[in-house]
């Protein structure tokens, strides 16, 4: 019966003409609910009727569990790009393959257990080796014999779609006047392509209500464009070559016929390719749903897939954010919405799951038995700025908290994933949220900047600020105890973890750090050495997120001499020392995988609700209440009662001044 299977397939695979060196992709479902394809999308289901290996034939083909339509193949690469996750798509994006010189062989294993008696067997095809098939499902390990193109190279060959006809992607950045898109959406789009990681054809369409031509537009976008530090060749060549690539089109939000007319002038560009589509919506929360509404019934793709990239806030409570993700799946389907949170795209917040999966040393010590606690402690060193009708509306715990800090710290606690596919990686945030006991009103503490005098200088209070209502009560500082109760947070005869979240507007400089605070050595040698102060003698992780990105590791040492005094020394990974390469910006790597369609970085409508969970019995406490926030001076460390929460659970907050 095995042996009948692998003949099958070896039938199958003599379909796949000589030279064809395009990849099959999925299309995903139109944005609009009530669209539907006048063909039908291509899928990899197993079916007497379509060659399901005829997938592995060719560039840069995407295919997900959410778009895998009925589908029992699986494709996984070897040798992937960077963001590249088992069992998710496939990326043989090499224009070269018919010729011989990206040859890729294919190692096809069973995703189910492969029976004994079917040994693999070596079936040659035109430019791809297939080695043993099995019943129901096929995944594929994908290596080059040879290939020396880079791989900025070979994404500008992607570009297909599974007919062999050429896509095009369009990104429509909604709200393009705002400082959003100029002072992040347009740079980040400007480095991808400057990298060569945006597809062949693209085109990027501003919209907004504010009037303006194209040459404005590329005026306004030409200030905030930078080349990387590494690699200035050619840049104002590539500047050039960019903004002819960008256009505008004034119209409403809540407008059909505007969007209308911006589908009709995105045909234009698209010139009959598989137009592939990207909305950014760069603009407030009470107009999502409109721009959406008007996207999905006037400018949505009908040929290829459509994708909208959603900010935060998403509401301001469990209740409005239901009622948000509601209306929006009225017109898009769950892997269509990307909630985009830019603090997961930092490179050091992305490292988190490989410095603890990848390194044994981290790994069995990841647990409550040996880490006393761990504090994500972050800082600004600037206040409102003119965004004080915002800031005052949502306040520090819904604008940081509840979405960035919240996010890292699942990111951190969750068990190890069955893999590295999107939905496993979600999945396991939110079994972690779910864990956790609910945020109450006695384990927070929240404090307001008001106005100093340092050095002959007054700084203003935060209701100084024309934009913020007299009186206001908004807190722009906050500091919370979190509890996980799983398994390997919580304990019965060891005490839990403490989860210390902290962020301060206006402290002495910016900062992003994580500090993992390990327990006390039992039973110490050295414990006279360091006298009372025990916290001198713990080890703690520190991973500084932002900015001088580094990871170090406090530990204790013998300094050099014939005494014994010990002291504290830092195990240093400093990035700017250690790699010569710039770091992209979080935006960059989060809109290449929206483009992607990779959703690991994105927040999914589950993972949402379990976080609002925690916060909003709070919140909402707090505001009826009308809890006084404790005042502290402009530029400082923050409240006094800062302190007496960490000292109530036996801790000290890290250090979150500058240590080299």
């Amino acid at each position: 019966m095995q042996i009948t299977k692998l003949r099958k397939e070896e039938n199958i695979l003599s379909e796949i003409p000589k030279g064809l060196t395009n990849t099959p992709s999925m299309q995903s479902k139109s944005l609009s609910s009530s669209f539907k394809p006048t063909k039908p999308p291509l899928s990899l289901s197993h079916s007497h009727s379509q060659s399901p290996m005829a997938a592995i034939a060719a560039s840069n083909a995407v295919v997900s569990k959410s778009t895998r339509l009925s589908s029992n193949y699986s494709f996984r690469p070897s040798s992937a790009p960077r963001n590249f996750h088992p069992w998710t798509s496939i990326s043989l994006a090499n224009s070269k393959i018919s010729s011989g010189s990206g040859c890729v062989r294919a190692q096809v294993t069973p995703l189910e257990q492969t029976s004994a008696a079917a040994p693999a067997q070596s079936v040659e095809a035109p430019a791809v080796n297939v080695f043993g098939t099995s019943r129901g499902a096929v995944s594929t390990t994908v290596s080059p014999v040879e290939n020396k193109t880079p791989l900025s190279k070979l994404k500008e060959t992607a570009g297909f779609d599974g007919s062999g006809n050429e896509s095009t992607v369009s990104i429509t950045v909604v709200g393009a006047s705002g400082d959003l898109a100029k002072k992040k959406i347009f740079p980040a789009l400007f480095a991808l392509f400057y990298e060569g990681f945006l597809p062949k054809h693209f085109t990027v369409y501003g919209y907004a209500r504010s009037k303006m031509t194209d040459a404005e537009l590329r005026i306004m976008v030409s200030k905030t464009l930078t080349c990387r530090i590494d690699q200035r060749e050619n840049c104002g060549e590539k500047m050039e070559q960019f903004l002819g690539r960008c256009f505008y089109h004034s119209g409403q939000y809540d407008s059909e016929k505007n969007f209308a007319e911006l589908d009709k002038k995105l045909k234009e560009h698209e010139v009959g390719r598989v137009s592939n589509r990207l909305f950014y919506l760069s603009i407030p929360p009470n107009i999502f749903i409109d721009a959406v509404k008007c996207a999905s019934l006037s400018a949505s793709s009908g040929n290829g897939w459509t994708r909208v990239i959603v900010e935060k806030p998403f509401g301001r409570d469990s209740e409005s954010s239901a009622a948000l993700t509601k209306a929006l799946k009225q017109y898009l389907e769950e892997d269509q919405i990307f909630r985009i949170d830019h603090y997961l795209g930092k490179e050091l917040v992305e490292n988190l799951s490989v410095l603890r999966f990848s390194n044994l040393i981290f790994e069995p010590l990841w647990s409550r038995q040996y880490i006393r606690n761990v504090q994500l402690i972050f800082s600004e060193d600037f206040g409102t700025e003119g965004r004080g009708g915002y800031f005052d509306n949502y306040g520090i715990i819904r604008d940081i908290m509840q979405n960035h800090l919240l996010q890292i710290l699942a990111l951190f606690a969750m068990e190890t994933p069955v893999s590295l596919d999107a939905e496993d990686i979600r999945n396991e945030k939110v079994k972690v949220l779910r864990s956790m006991r609910p945020v109450k009103l006695d384990d927070v503490v929240v404090g307001q900047y008001k106005s100093h005098t340092r050095g002959g200088i007054n700084y203003p209070s935060y209701t100084d600020d024309e934009t913020v209502p007299k009186g206001s009560l908004t807190p722009t500082f906050a500091a919370a105890a979190l509890f996980i109760d799983n398994a390997r947070w919580d304990g019965f005869l060891i005490d839990n973890s403490y989860f210390l979240l902290i962020f301060n507007f206006l402290f002495i400089f910016s900062r992003a750090e994580i500090r993992v605070q390990f327990r006390h050595v039992p039973g110490n040698l050295y414990n006279r050495n360091f006298g009372t102060d025990l916290d001198r003698a713990t080890n703690e992780l520190v991973i500084r997120v932002q900015p001088d990105e580094a990871i170090y590791l406090k530990i204790n040492n013998k300094v050099p001499g014939l005494g014994m005094k010990l002291d504290r020394s830092n195990l240093n990974l400093h990035y700017a020392a250690r790699y010569s390469k710039e770091i992209p910006d979080a935006y960059e790597r989060l809109l290449l995988d929206a483009i992607e369609g990779e959703r690991r970085l994105f927040i999914r409508s589950d993972e949402l609700d379990a976080a609002w969970s925690l916060f909003t019995p709070f919140l909402k406490e707090l505001e009826e209440k009308k809890i006084i926030p404790e005042y502290y001076p402009y530029g400082s460390r923050g409240p006094v009662g800062a302190h007496y929460l960490a000292a109530r659970y036996k801790v000290r907050w890290g250090d979150v001044g500058h240590e080299q």
